[in-house]
Order: structure tokens, then sequence, then C-alpha cells
């Protein structure tokens, strides 16, 4: 079985397009469609039904996918650890972020220094929802990722922390909950929220504390960004909870038209971890980049 069959069946498995999947593996559509044929005699099965769009995978395909991506992996790591002997780290870095990292860690730095460090490494950001990088990670789909990690979702992950911050509630300013100096948990119950998209995993912590606080909201309107979130609360559609460290200069809007309250009696925060997989599943790269943020430190 050949690792450039391995390697073009897995691209089209990801992009479901055939003129992605040979966009990015530099290779005419002709090429990837042998390619892919050449495989499927090999393995005696049909591994993409065709005629569809997007390209779908059938169920032998779907059971060949994690073993083709772990077998890519493995050979990458074995040329890395001959690398390695002469100092020198190669191949990529698929790495996800929060679109917010930026006002709370230097990742734009960290990614900077580190590519001027090995250039011979390819980077690839990916800004998705926290639970759908965490997913991506286990399959090995991402090498690591800058998430807030969710309870019963970092099986066979290493997780570092790096920074924490609270979470306060977000209201209008002419709202009945904006003369309070903090608020409970408690006081909360029953009103109307802006909320971020349910795979975000701020969204998941907040869901959580109500219902284990027994308490409801009416979630009237759902938005996947900071800036709508932050717009909607001024103009009075509802109240929200946000990390307490959000750059506001990043989303400007007249002063005075929003309250920042804090929360008392419940420990909110959104955390912010590097995660990548335990032990030797992570790739080289991966475990180079967490050498770097932990020379570089995060800040306090």
């Amino acid at each position: 079985m050949e690792l450039r069959h391995l390697r073009h069946f897995v691209a089209l498995a990801e992009e479901r397009s055939f003129t992605r999947a040979a966009a990015r593996e530099l290779i005419v559509q002709s090429g990837l469609s042998s390619s892919v044929r050449a495989l499927e005699k090999e393995v005696g099965a049909l591994l993409f039904i065709r005629g569809t769009r997007p390209v779908r995978l059938t169920a032998e395909g779907e059971a060949l996918l994690p073993a083709a991506r772990h077998t890519l992996d493995a050979a990458a790591a074995a040329h890395q650890a001959v690398q390695e002997v002469h100092g020198v780290l190669s191949g990529r870095l698929r790495i996800g972020a929060l679109q917010t990292i930026g006002h709370t860690l230097p990742f734009a730095t960290w990614l900077a220094e580190f590519s001027r460090a090995h250039p011979r490494v390819d980077i690839a950001v990916r800004q998705l929802p926290a639970l759908q990088m965490l997913a991506m990670v286990t399959a090995g789909e991402l090498d690591c990722a800058l998430v807030t990690v969710v309870p019963d979702h970092t099986e066979g992950l290493d997780v570092v922390p790096l920074v924490a911050e609270p979470l306060v509630v977000a209201c209008a300013p002419d709202h009945p909950l904006a003369s309070a100096e903090v608020l409970t948990l408690d006081r909360l119950d029953g009103e109307q929220f802006v909320e971020t998209h349910p795979e975000w995993a701020i969204r998941v912590l907040i869901d959580s504390a109500f219902r284990d606080a027994g308490l409801t909201r009416r979630i009237v309107c759902e938005v996947n960004e900071w800036t709508m979130v932050l717009d909607l609360v001024a103009a009075g559609v509802g109240i929200a909870l946000v990390p307490q460290g959000l750059d506001f200069s990043l989303h400007p809007r007249p002063t005075g038209s929003l309250r920042l309250v804090p929360l008392t009696g419940v420990r909110l925060e959104r955390r912010v971890d590097l995660v990548l997989p335990k032990g030797h599943a992570a790739s080289p790269a991966a475990r180079r980049f967490l050498d770097h943020v932990r020379h570089a430190g995060a800040p306090a």
C-alpha cells in the first residue's frame, strides 16, 4: 500500500471534492482519480460513492480513514525522527485556535517566532468552535489547538492550561440589572439572553451552570461572533455572559452603550488551554510548539 495513495485518499475524504483535493495535492484530477482507484483495487472495496456532491465515503471508506491518517502520521513522525538527529524540524503544523485568541494570548507572535525558528514547517491555522476543534485533535485532523476545554471531551489528550478570565454580565445601560454592583447567578434566572453557538465552549459552560443551579433563561438570539453579541446586548435585545478580558477596542461602540457587572457566588471563567494528543501520538511539530509556548510563557 503506497503512502501517496493513502495521502490522496485522505485529501479527498477531507476536501470532499476531486477539484479541491487535487489542488491540495498539487496533481491533476485524473491523477487523483487513478490513485484512489488503485487504492480501492488494493483493499478490494469501493471507498467513495461516485456521482455525489459533495463526495461521500462508503462504509469501507469510513472504516479506512482513521487508519490511513494514523499511517500517514506515523510515516511523518518516522521521517521527522531522522531529521531531528540533525536538529531540523520539518513537515506541517495544523493548529486550531479560538477566533478571539488574540486578546488574551500573543498567538500571532508565537506563530511568527515558531515559523522563523522552524522555516521548514508549513503552518495551517483553523478557527472553529471549541468542540469541533477538540474532536479534530482527537481524530488526527489537527495537531494541536488553543481552546477552552470542555469536560468529557479530552480523552486521549494532554491539556496544558495557559490563561483564565472570569465571565461578567453584559447588559444595556437602561436594563434593570445595570445598576447592580455585582450579580449572583440566580438574579439572571428567567432573563433573555443573547448567546453564542452551541459548540462554543463558553456556551457549554454557561448552559451547564444554569442547568446545575436549576435556573432557566430564554435565548432570544444566537450568533457566532462577539461583535454581534455585544451590539445586540447594547441594543437591548438581551443580556450576555462575556469574558472579562474581551478586547472592547476591537469591538467599538458608543461610550456607555454597555454595562459590565461582575458575578459573585459562582466561578464561571473562560480558560484557554493548549491541547494535543498524549505522548508519542503528538506530532513532532506539536510537541515543539508546546515547548515554544512554555518557553515564551503566557501572560498572567
